[in-house]
């Protein structure tokens, strides 16, 4: 027994780092879904604008826009660009801050329905621009192919 030795265990080390490679995983997968899915959102809405032989109008300021799509449904574009899809109360209460902003004689209001929607969104469309003071009223259309210009 003499020349035997007494082992002693050995202690570890501790490590006391965080691995972050686990969330650095993470981050890219959520990275790269968000960069796939970033081109998929709805910026607006596509309208069926009925034709018009009648040459496009242009203005300095950017007009107000209502679309009705055709289901019925109700956007409204202050910049272009901006699609923000709104009901009745909201679109009176939007178009009314307009008018008193801008007022009645600068505000210039159009509205593009689709061609396929029905008449009765519109005209509920253009009472309400009535009712909350708006004067003058454009309808949008697409140009006919041998439209003047």
């Amino acid at each position: 027994m003499s020349g035997t030795a007494i082992r002693r265990p050995r202690k570890r080390k501790l490590k006391a780092e965080i691995n972050v490679v686990p969330y650095i995983d993470v981050m890219l997968v959520l990275l790269i879904i968000f960069m796939v899915t970033a081109p998929l959102l709805t910026l607006g809405i596509d309208v069926d604008l009925p034709n018009s032989n009648l040459k496009s109008i242009e203005t300095k300021q950017d007009p107000v826009v209502v679309q009705v799509d055709a289901q019925g449904n109700y956007f409204l574009a202050v910049q272009a660009g901006s699609n923000e899809a709104v009901n009745r109360e909201t679109l009176a209460t939007k178009v009314g801050a307009l008018v008193k902003q801008n007022g009645k004689e600068k505000l210039q209001v159009y509205i593009a329905a689709d061609g396929r929607s029905n008449y009765q969104p519109v005209m509920d469309v253009m009472n309400i621009l009535k009712d909350v003071g708006v004067e003058k009223v454009g309808l949008m259309s697409q140009p006919e192919k041998g439209a003047k210009k």
